[in-house]
């Protein structure tokens, strides 16, 4: 609710122009009333009396247009100005009840019980039409009505007879009732103009949330397009060669050359369908919110001596000079999201430079330090350094050439840097290079303390359910864990798990589940997980594995607490979410197996 302050100008703009039927009621009503008082008034007092109510009347029409002459030019109607304009016209009000006032001492100069009526009823009609002109401006009102009112409650007082008593009271009740109602048209008003601004604010928000709906709709579009592009690109490219091997192998043998080279294409455009696969991941969850920060002392000089090593190779690819600036700065993040924020800065920075240099340094800011990403580039133009954060965006890439990115690196970076709470910075200028910088919190040098070697043991003798709808998918990753020295129960539900198990009377042993989140009639790996637990008995560990980048998916298996693998997966990131999901655990006796013995 606004202040009644604020609305002071709205209530006077409504005091000016509803007071048009009380001025041109002045300019009626007083013929008549002179008709009837020519032979009780003497006629100059009347004639004097009409023209001080016309005059007044002139002036009033003059103020109000000069008003709404002010109004239309547009001019601010500040509060202060809107009180002078009230009290003007108040002013101009009470002095023309006053004037009307004195038919109330006229009316009674005789003693004709017609006139005496007539004079009230005048009077009466003046008192309840101000209501809805003066009400916005209570003052107003409060001081016409006294204005009109008084000179005939004291003809009424002074007269002394009966039929004054009942005038009187009349007046008072008139009054009272009078100011009442006004009280109530004031309050209306009030939340009329209460009810417009908050319509005018509604107007505004939903205008709005149209355009982030119309714009989001649009970015959408154009997400699905790119993200279409780039998918059906690699899948052609792999259909054709695929085609092509076939081809070959119907002419015989097929020349091993040709094969390492087949497979090498082949491979390469698998990992690039897998990098854009993994970014439109990353977008996901990260929108999901199920990405868990996990902060620590990071030491500059180490995380840019690995990223020296990793881009070196890069940069002699594009003879760039690559630059990177010795620091002993510590700072406390997520290493790993700040490595691939710098990781995918620095990637669009080479991809975008023809000559030149990449720099990586760093700049004391207080108590911060802000990480600085500089090349010279091409630079981006002032109207799209805000559009380059969007997915699939990209400058001077229309042939969407993969050689290039995929156009969603800056939009990880802008959302893992929110994530973190580390401020972004762009500077860029057209054809001059480009600055991206993040700002992280400096902290001072933990002491060294060695870190332990990690090993990763190898997987055998264990027992896993295997649940997906796709036999294909159900088959390799079988043959997969059963090469790995693992027993496997592959089913394609958990109805048809359960009959294995129960033939294999082999439930007791079970220390894995690694199930597809999509299955067939409607189900998913965690109502899969659910029947096997409560089948088996125990709280067995679960691995899901889903192809699915919605939030809210993503978000509803990392809620539920299974360790959660997002495809395509290679036999390397399932070996160590494996040995991750089974290293806590106690080790049970080992189970034979066809590869021999072991345990996790």
């Amino acid at each position: 609710m606004l202040p009644e302050q604020r609305l002071q100008p709205h209530l006077v703009d409504l005091l000016y122009r509803q007071s048009y039927a009380v001025l041109f009621s002045n300019f009626i009503i007083p013929l008549p009333v002179a008709y009837m008082l020519w032979n009780v008034v003497p006629g100059s007092t009347l004639l004097w009396w009409m023209a001080a109510i016309y005059g007044l009347t002139i002036a009033r029409v003059l103020v109000s247009r000069r008003y709404f002459k002010h109004s239309r030019r547009g001019a601010d109607q500040t509060v202060e100005n809107a009180n002078s304009s009230a009290w003007r016209f108040a002013i101009l009000s009470w002095a023309s009840s006053s004037l009307w006032g004195l038919l109330g001492w006229f009316g009674f100069l005789s003693t004709q019980p017609q006139l005496q009526a007539f004079t009230t009823i005048v009077l009466t009609g003046l008192v309840c039409g101000a209501i809805p002109s003066l009400s916005a401006f209570p003052i107003a009102y409060i001081g016409s009505l006294a204005a009109m009112l008084l000179p005939l409650a004291a003809r009424a007082v002074t007269g002394g007879g009966d039929s004054d008593t009942v005038y009187l009271v009349f007046v008072i009740c008139l009054a009272g009732v009078n100011l009442y109602y006004s009280r109530v048209s004031y309050r209306s008003m009030v939340e009329t103009v209460q009810l417009r601004f908050e319509n005018l604010s509604l107007i505004t928000q939903l205008k709005t949330e149209r355009d982030k709906a119309r714009g989001a709709d649009r970015a959408k579009s154009r997400f699905l397009a790119a993200a279409s592009h780039d998918l059906r690109q690699p899948i052609h490219a792999l259909s054709l060669f695929n085609s092509t091997l076939a081809a070959l192998g119907e002419r015989g043998d097929v020349k091993s050359a040709d094969a390492r080279n087949l497979a090498g294409r082949v491979k390469s455009i698998t990992a690039n369908l897998s990098g854009l696969l993994n970014a439109l991941l990353d977008v996901s969850r990260l929108d999901a919110g199920i990405v868990t920060v996990a902060r620590e002392p990071v030491a500059l000089a180490r995380l840019f001596d690995d990223l020296h090593g990793e881009f070196l190779g890069k940069a002699e690819e594009y003879r760039l000079e690559w630059i990177v600036v010795d620091t002993g700065c510590w700072v406390e993040t997520d290493p790993m999201m700040l490595k691939r924020v710098l990781g995918n800065l620095l990637t669009n920075a080479f991809h975008y430079t023809d000559r030149g240099r990449v720099l990586l340094g760093c700049r004391r800011r207080g108590a911060n330090v802000e990480i600085q990403v500089f090349d010279t580039g091409i630079g981006i133009a002032s109207d799209q350094q805000d559009a380059i954060f969007d997915e699939f965006h990209q400058l001077n890439n229309a042939a969407r050439d993969r050689e290039k990115g995929l156009g969603l690196g800056l939009a990880i970076v802008r959302r893992t840097a929110d994530l973190l709470g580390h401020p972004l910075r762009l500077v860029s200028m057209e054809g001059r290079g480009s600055l991206f910088s993040i700002t992280v919190p400096s902290v001072a040098a933990p002491a060294t303390t060695p870190a332990p070697a990690r090993t990763w043991p190898t997987i055998g003798a264990i027992r896993i359910i295997v649940i997906d709808d796709d036999r294909d998918v159900l088959d390799a990753i079988g043959r997969l864990l059963t090469v790995l020295g693992c027993t496997i129960y592959p089913a394609r539900s958990a109805k048809d798990a359960i009959r294995l198990l129960t033939a294999a009377a082999t439930a007791d042993a079970i220390d894995l589940i690694i199930a597809d989140y999509r299955l067939e009639n409607a189900t998913t790996g965690l109502d899969a997980v659910d029947e096997l637990r409560t089948y088996l008995k125990q709280s067995v560990p679960a691995i899901i594995l889903t192809g699915d980048t919605s939030p809210l998916v993503l978000k509803t298996i990392s809620d539920s607490g299974h360790h959660l693998l997002n495809k395509p997966i290679d036999g390397d990131h399932l070996q160590q979410a494996i040995h991750a999901i089974l290293r806590p655990r106690s080790k049970r006796p080992p189970a034979t197996s066809a590869r021999g013995q072991g345990s996790v």
